[in-house]
């Protein structure tokens, strides 16, 4: 289990740092990013890396993220957290039309696999 979560916590880490240098994110919510607003706390509060989940906005709204989630082919797309296999699902799809969530946000549980074949994924679903 230690390695597991070790392994998927460090890949969520470089999917986060790549996500938010990409052109077609308009932003990423991950405690692991200097950017996030409670970065400072996490760092002090977390060992071992900032865990596994993190989520992220496409540039371009909700037809972006649903076009994401559709052309993803490594990562799957299903609800469900902390498995060896990334999972990747769009919130307000899953809440229903009277949640709060922003409509174009989608959350990715990440995995063990080869980060970069994750990112090569996540990349060209993008565009």
């Amino acid at each position: 289990l230690h390695l597991r979560v070790r392994q998927a916590s460090a890949n969520a880490q470089q999917l986060a740092e790549r996500l938010a240098g990409h052109p077609g994110v308009a932003e990423v919510l991950y405690p692991g990013l200097t950017s996030h607003p409670h970065h400072a706390v996490a760092a002090r509060q977390f060992e071992g890396g900032f865990g596994a989940m993190l989520s992220f906005r496409p540039a371009g709204g909700e037809a972006a993220a649903l076009r994401v989630v559709a052309e993803v082919e490594l990562i799957t797309r299903a609800t469900s957290l902390g498995g060896v296999e990334s999972l990747i699902e769009h919130r307000a799809s899953v809440e229903g039309p009277d949640s709060p969530v922003p409509r174009d946000l989608l959350r990715l549980s990440v995995g063990v696999e080869h980060v970069d074949d994750l990112w090569t994924d996540l990349a060209a679903a993008l565009g």
